[in-house]
């Protein structure tokens, strides 16, 4: 990867630009990808995800599935409006770090388990916990404590995520990449909103100059949405 300082586009989109290149050190050291994209790639991979919070709002932070929890304050929730303030207040998202490379492990943890992530969705930030050792193992019995326990904090996070069953399926999924690794089936592990992996795939393909991208913009060869056939988690 290389080293040299990154664009100044670079910079004002990831604010925390070291960060991230450290971040990425750790990708292509666990050989998660390759090539592994450059900061200025990264920080192109942060425009599409603010894409997509403006452009496809619905596929972020509500269920297809199931229903919000049978209480007033959940019920509440389900209009991120409402939620949002508690959001920030209980630091489960991070609005300056949407790509989470800038953040610890500790606040992507609080993340899942404050923020609902629909279908599999889940699965980009468990791949970000396996770059260090033990998060994995940590948040597994985080989830654990909120699915057995019947204690204020427990019903607080439940609360906050809104809709029934999401600690269970989450505690699900964390105790199965424990077991036997992250397992993404098709079609989405080629879905930069669900994998990790797939977005970091996404962003190496991009241009790895501020000029580049701006040209790609300009022929229309850049795209920050996905095909309309693509299926969604």
């Amino acid at each position: 990867m290389p080293t040299d300082a990154p664009p100044l586009a670079a910079r004002l989109i990831l604010l925390r630009p070291a960060r991230v290149q450290r971040r990425l050190a750790q990708v292509r050291a666990a050989g998660v990808v390759d090539p592994v994209p450059n900061t200025w790639q990264a920080a192109t991979g942060v425009l599409r995800m603010l894409h997509r919070i403006i452009r496809r709002p619905e596929t972020i932070g509500m269920s297809r599935e199931f229903q919000p929890r049978a209480n007033l304050r959940a019920r509440l929730f389900q209009y991120r409006p409402l939620r949002a303030p508690f959001l920030l207040w209980e630091r489960s998202v991070a609005p300056l770090d949407l790509s989470g490379l800038v953040s610890p492990s500790e606040r992507i943890a609080r993340h899942l388990l404050g923020t609902h992530h629909d279908g599999i969705q889940f699965v980009y930030d468990l791949q970000l916990l396996a770059l260090e050792p033990g998060a994995l193992e940590r948040l597994r019995d985080a989830a654990r404590a909120v699915v057995e326990r019947d204690d204020r904090r427990s019903r607080w996070l439940r609360d906050l995520a809104v809709y029934e069953r999401y600690h269970e399926k989450l505690l699900e999924a964390v105790e199965e990449a424990v077991r036997d690794g992250i397992r993404v089936p098709p079609p989405f592990d080629d879905d930069p909103d669900v994998s990790l992996v797939a977005w970091l795939r996404w962003c190496a393909s991009q241009p790895p100059t501020p000029a580049g991208t701006w040209r790609a913009w300009r022929s229309g060869r850049l795209r920050f949405a996905p095909e309309p056939a693509e299926s969604r988690p």
